[in-house]
């Protein structure tokens, strides 16, 4: 196992994630390396259980480990002293799609709060949605989705990059919050295209 303060964050998303009953999709989880930047990335989903293929409202969770973050951890691992804390990235995009119509964009944003729960001292911040239409070659519309994200920093102190029970907590807020955000889409009236037929 990677001893690495990003693997820990990443395990302790995990368990919030599992904490709040969340579905995750594993065959969306990725972890890239930036080999010229050098930037770390880890991408997962999550669904409520028993959405269907694919789920009527998901959450992807990006965090990004960034050069510099790792330069400053490295520095404190041997014992020097750093500037500045390091940082993870954090997006959270919440979801709704196989929309068979065109939803309106303030009944979404309407349920959601201007603010998602703090990582540290920051939390997390909405952005304006994103309205995304799929068509078939012929031009007809298929199905909507739309989408809110939410993005902010969660900056490591030395007690955080020592004991993976900071990150816990500084993560554990993100499963309830995700889980009760999801309901909250999945009960909108809004009129959804059946899911895709498992052969």
């Amino acid at each position: 196992m990677l001893d690495h303060v990003f693997m820990d964050a990443i395990g302790a998303l995990r368990e919030a994630f599992d904490s709040a009953l969340l579905e995750r999709h594993a065959q969306e989880e990725r972890l890239q390396v930036d080999v010229l930047l050098g930037d770390v990335n880890w991408e997962t989903s999550y669904s409520l259980p028993g959405e269907g293929v694919p789920p009527r409202v998901v959450a992807e969770i990006t965090l990004e480990w960034p050069t510099w973050s790792q330069s400053a951890y490295r520095s404190w691992r041997i014992g020097e002293e750093f500037d500045e804390p390091p940082e993870i990235d954090v997006e959270v995009v919440l979801r709704v799609q196989r929309l068979a119509g065109v939803p309106e964009p303030s009944a979404v944003v309407g349920i959601l709060p201007e603010e998602g729960p703090a990582l540290g001292d920051e939390p997390l911040t909405r952005s304006a949605p994103t309205v995304e239409h799929l068509y078939d070659l012929e031009l007809r519309p298929i199905e909507t989705a739309i989408e809110v994200s939410y993005e902010g920093v969660c900056a490591l102190s030395e007690p955080a990059l020592g004991e993976s029970a900071s990150l816990a907590t500084d993560f554990g807020a993100l499963g309830g919050w995700i889980a009760s955000s999801l309901v909250k889409l999945a009960d909108l009236k809004l009129e959804f295209r059946p899911p895709d037929e498992v052969m």
